[in-house]
């Protein structure tokens, strides 16, 4: 493992001046540490950055980046290192274990804080933790809209916990963190730009659905050829009316019909692995 010389973490100028916050003396004060693993988030990294201007450090995780992901860490003086990716949970746990505070911000890289969700989570810390670990709600943002509507709007992921009392699986996609205690809700919302284009949304789609297939056959399922018939129709109108995502506009309507062809692709991508022939070995 490589780390990344260090530089003075002076951020930029926050925008909206909020430079108060976290700022409260004694020596009880909570410090918490930001932790982020990336690879290739140059178009992402640097607007999530600009929210954390208020953690005690920020930790990156890097699987050996092509574009400008490191730089722009260096330029908010991030501690950086690098480590192979083997899975979304292993990356996240180790990432963890490289932050110096008990509490940890676990980010994914397109994931935004908004400045009310700052404000909220300083006044819970002035008064005292009162948990193991705190959810935030998070709205997706797709092709510039924010989804108001359906499951992709308000829903609940556990971002901020105490890594003495949790720590995530091993799982390579869908990863989650497994807390002991009590866990919070925060009432702001995250805000997740997870895809910049369509384009960005199928080669994403492509990652996903390979490395969900492999844990689902590592987990001994397979799926016949009626539940591959099955999936675009079936996965549509739960998406599209069901999940009411027809009031997210024409952005809802993309979305429903892309997460429907997702669910074929991964279950089509479990019966190919499936019917591989086993491998032989020549003695």
């Amino acid at each position: 493992m490589l780390t990344i010389r260090e530089t003075p973490r002076v951020p930029p100028e926050h925008p909206l001046g909020r430079r108060d916050l976290f700022t409260y003396p004694g020596p009880g004060r909570v410090k918490i540490s930001a932790v982020i693993i990336t690879y290739n988030e140059a178009r992402n990294i640097r607007r999530t950055l600009s929210r954390l201007y208020w953690c005690d450090e920020i930790v990156i995780l890097d699987s050996f980046s092509t574009d400008d992901t490191v730089d722009i860490c260096r330029e908010f003086g991030c501690r950086v290192y690098f480590k192979h990716f083997e899975g979304y949970g292993a990356q996240k746990r180790h990432a963890v274990t490289l932050a110096k505070n008990d509490w940890v911000l676990c980010l994914d890289a397109d994931e935004v804080l908004s400045e009310a969700l700052i404000v909220e989570i300083d006044q819970e810390f002035q008064r005292g933790p009162a948990f193991s670990g705190y959810q935030f709600p998070m709205n997706l943002v797709f092709l510039g809209r924010e989804f108001r509507y359906g499951k992709e709007s308000r829903r609940y992921f556990l971002r901020l916990f105490r890594k003495t009392r949790g720590r995530f699986n091993e799982a390579k996609v869908h990863e989650r963190i497994e807390l002991r205690g009590d866990t919070g809700k925060m009432k702001n919302a995250l805000q997740h730009f997870s895809y910049d284009n369509l384009g960005h949304w199928i080669a994403k789609m492509d990652r996903y659905s390979t490395l969900g297939a492999e844990e689902a056959v590592k987990r001994g399922k397979c799926k016949s050829v009626f539940a591959l018939f099955l999936s675009v129709p079936y996965y549509f109108l739960r998406y599209y009316f069901m999940e009411r995502n027809f009031l997210n506009g024409l952005e809802g309507f993309y979305w429903a019909v892309l997460c429907s062809y997702y669910h074929f692709i991964k279950y089509a991508k479990i019966r190919e692995l499936h019917a591989r022939p086993p491998r032989f070995t020549i003695s």
